[in-house]
């Protein structure tokens, strides 16, 4: 035989995959591609649980967060929250299965939204120490804290109960704990879990967060508000903003008896009226079963939605931080001389509402690096990577930052600035399921763009106002100089002690001095 002879593949030679192996062999799509990003990964997931959890019932949230380093150069991390605990019966799916969670099918803000987070997480401790997750869990109300250790078992994706009994023993009334060892590297700088925490009491200055560091450092972020965010409401899907294969799976699963009622039950803004002009375009009665429908009949019901004219989806779904919560977080950690925040209307992308905010942060003790500094969030959450293929990023380098003030490098923005960019919706399109930048969508870009103009206007008005303040100072000062050499011969002349006209004149100029500037600054803000 010239050639070797091919094998044919049988039904024994396939097997189903699971999504825990996948991801066993893929975990840099979940951001474990390097010791360093992932205790950051790692940390971030329970931080965001820990803060959903808490604003959900209302509560301040108080986390601590502790690393430590073993002799193997391993990390031990923990991150413990004073939320209201979760039920024992759920708890070693949510740690010990992916895709296991209640935010996936929700329309609804949230930090967390795939059921991957933590229990990715556990699945690289796993898979990098061998040793499983430890959960404590005391619910509001009992006594008892229950402690679980949890592993997976990555070829059926469901959970191993490795320990589980009751102990006497949490810090807080009430909340959930979560410890795992990892294969990790805990560093300073840009890249680091402490700057994660940081850009994190930024956008949520209403928690309080203590860090403890492996080398025995403790860095305490403070509560500076008791003011929490509104609680998004669940909203149904908007007929703008689904797809073929959504909308089959929806009418298979609907029980509406005709499709009139199925686009009224099932979607947000649709009325008698609206699902009347629906059916007509898609040329038909609206009496028609859903479940009978045609593949074609359903591509052309699609297409009357697209086609219809509706009022934008509910925006109740999404809870933005707010104008005063931006600059309380600014002021809190960077101690700026000067903040201004913009927070714009809510829009839609794709049937989606969204809400875009913006806060800059000059002066005071930022230092005058030469580029700017951005701070980018989804949902609350900080983006610490790719920040080159982020949205935010575009729509900052395309904003003229001459007109706002700041000198620029290129298409950046120089001098003692920061630039925070918030995202708040239903449903942020990352560019990568390690939800590290936010995809540019033309309305997305859009709205941050004019946000950041917005911003940069009031930006502008305060550096107009101390350039011009600066000069009328070197004024004064060139002027006092005159002065102070006229004072021989204006004593002389009035008969008076040289330093008695000194002090006279230097008086005058001082008032001259702050009424002008008062004069300016009315001015300005007129």
């Amino acid at each position: 035989m010239t050639e070797p002879e091919q094998q044919l593949q049988t039904e024994s030679d396939h097997r189903e995959i699971s999504v825990a192996e996948f991801f066993e062999k893929n975990r840099h799509l979940l951001g474990f591609s390097n010791p360093q990003k992932a205790i950051i990964t790692c940390i971030k997931e329970a931080v965001d649980n820990s803060l959903d959890a808490c604003e959900e019932e209302r509560i301040l949230p108080e986390i601590r967060v502790t690393v430590e380093e073993d002799e193997k150069k391993r990390l031990r991390w923990q991150v413990m929250d004073n939320a209201v605990g979760i039920d024992e019966s759920i708890i070693p799916n949510i740690f010990g299965k992916l895709l296991y969670g209640s935010k996936f099918h929700k329309l609804q803000q949230s930090r967390g939204q795939q059921g991957i987070g933590i229990s990715a997480a556990g699945l690289y401790a796993q898979l990098t120490t061998g040793n499983p997750v430890k959960i404590y869990s005391k619910k509001k109300g009992q006594e008892d804290t229950h402690m679980f250790k949890v592993r997976i078992d990555t070829q059926k994706n469901e959970p191993v109960i490795i320990e589980d009994r009751v102990v006497d023993d949490y810090e807080f009334d009430h909340g959930t704990s979560i410890e795992m060892d990892i294969e990790g590297k805990y560093t300073g700088g840009h890249h680091s879990v402490k700057t994660y925490l940081k850009h994190t009491a930024i956008m949520n200055p209403y928690a309080k967060i203590v860090l403890n560091e492996p080398d025995g450092n403790t860095i305490e972020f403070p509560r500076v508000t008791d003011k929490l965010p509104k609680i998004p409401k669940e909203i149904k899907p908007h007929p703008h903003g689904v797809e073929l294969g959504v909308l089959m799976r929806m009418i298979k699963n609907s029980s509406s008896r005709t499709v009139s009622s199925f686009l009224q039950n099932e979607f947000t803004r649709v009325g008698r009226t609206s699902a009347d002009e629906i059916v007509e375009k898609a040329d038909m009665s609206g009496k028609e079963r859903p479940s009978t429908l045609e593949k074609s009949k359903v591509e052309d019901l699609l297409a009357a939605m697209q086609k219809t004219d509706l009022q934008n989806p509910p925006t109740n779904c999404i809870s933005p931080i707010g104008e005063d919560l931006v600059e309380e977080g600014l002021k809190k950690e960077l101690n700026p001389e000067f903040v201004t925040s913009v927070t714009r209307k809510p829009a839609v992308y794709r049937g989606n509402p969204f809400q875009i905010e913006v806060g800059i942060a000059y002066g005071g003790d930022i230092d005058n690096e030469g580029t700017y500094n951005v701070l980018r969030y989804a949902n609350k959450v900080p983006l610490i990577y790719k920040k080159n293929a982020c949205a935010t990023t575009e729509a900052i380098r395309e904003t003229d930052w001459s007109r706002y003030g700041l000198s620029e490098s290129g298409e950046r923005p120089s001098g003692p600035v920061y630039i925070l960019v918030h995202m708040a919706s239903v449903w942020v399109p990352f560019t990568s399921e390690g939800k590290e930048a936010i995809a540019s969508y033309p309305a997305i870009t859009k709205e941050m763009k004019l946000a950041l103009q917005e911003a940069g206007r009031d930006l502008k008005r305060y550096i107009s106002k101390k350039q011009k303040a600066q000069m009328q100072k070197k004024k004064a000062n060139k002027l006092s100089s005159y002065s102070m050499e006229m004072v021989p011969a204006l004593a002389k002349l009035a008969e008076h002690d040289e330093d008695e006209i000194r002090e006279e004149l230097i008086d005058m100029m001082k008032q001259k001095y702050e009424v002008d500037v008062r004069k300016e600054m009315e001015k300005n803000t007129e």
